[in-house]
């Protein structure tokens, strides 16, 4: 007669046991899945999968994942990561699957569009992703445009960002920048001027179309105050900088100094709120 764990263990054991097809969709042991090498994504949120395996949890896996078999009761993981992952923190044995064939390219190819349907991908996570299907996977930016849906222009758009300094790249991929931003800073020839630029949207929360205005007036080589043979102004010197630092320490929030070609200009301190500024002013004692 089995015992309480035994009986446990030869449910889990013939739970584990079939691959039940249900139109062409088959349960298969989460165990016998291993992940995606050629996944291109490194980081999951935990908040959210653990979201998600609640949903599983109490729904069921509504999409099922896809997979290639690799031997008798082994498969390969082409698409659905994050459910994998969630099916398995909701204790769950076995997951729906498509089985599919498939090389190595072709795992590669279908992991990278897939990654970049997702909707909260960055500008540059999406550039870096149709850079790997070009160059890893012999694609032409015509083929790259039919595979993922999207015009050849705008494939070229987010391609072109990579030719940003990794500075850029960074304030695109942390959201310090928009994708607009980066489109007018790319027409841009001199890194040393793309990077002042970006200072200044930082600095000066600059709009989009702020940002064209300028970048359009550098191509004319003219200033804010009206055309000029002169050079577009260089970025700031390093004593500046550290005046500007030092008044950050001192205010506890970004400062920036800005100054004018005839030496003119103004230091900004931005506040978050009425509290925010009401601490400026006792640092001022006004």
């Amino acid at each position: 007669m089995l015992s309480d764990n035994d009986t446990i263990e030869k449910e889990q054991h013939d739970n584990l046991l079939p691959h039940v097809a249900t139109s062409s969709v088959f349960e298969i042991p989460v165990l016998e899945i291993e992940t995606n090498p050629f996944q291109p994504r490194t980081h999951f949120d935990s908040e959210a999968l653990a979201e998600l395996s609640e949903s599983i949890r109490v729904q069921g896996i509504i999409q099922p994942v896809t997979v290639r078999k690799m031997a008798d009761r082994q498969y390969q993981l082409i698409s659905g990561e994050r459910r994998l992952q969630a099916s398995k923190l909701a204790g769950l044995l076995t997951i729906p699957a498509y089985v599919r064939t498939a090389n190595d390219q072709q795992m590669l190819e279908m992991a990278l569009i897939e990654n970049i349907q997702r909707e909260n991908l960055n500008a540059i996570e999406i550039a870096l992703s149709y850079q790997r299907l070009i160059s890893e996977c012999q694609l032409k930016q015509e083929e790259l445009g039919d595979r993922v849906g999207k015009k050849r222009t705008t494939v070229n758009n987010y391609l072109r960002l990579l030719r940003l300094p990794a500075a850029i790249q960074a304030g695109i991929r942390d959201e310090k920048i928009s994708m607009g931003h980066a489109r007018a800073i790319v027409n841009v020839d001199k890194p040393d001027v793309q990077l002042a630029i970006f200072n200044r949207i930082e600095e000066e929360q600059l709009s989009v179309r702020q940002v064209e205005e300028l970048v359009r007036r550098l191509a004319n080589h003219e200033t804010d105050e009206g055309p000029t043979s002169a050079k577009p102004d260089a970025p700031f010197g390093a004593d500046l900088k550290v005046v500007q630092q030092k008044l950050s320490g001192f205010f506890g929030t970004k400062a920036a100094i800005k100054i004018r070609k005839d030496n003119q200009g103004e230091i900004r301190v931005p506040f978050a709120s009425i509290d925010d500024l009401n601490r400026l002013l006792d640092i001022l004692n006004l």
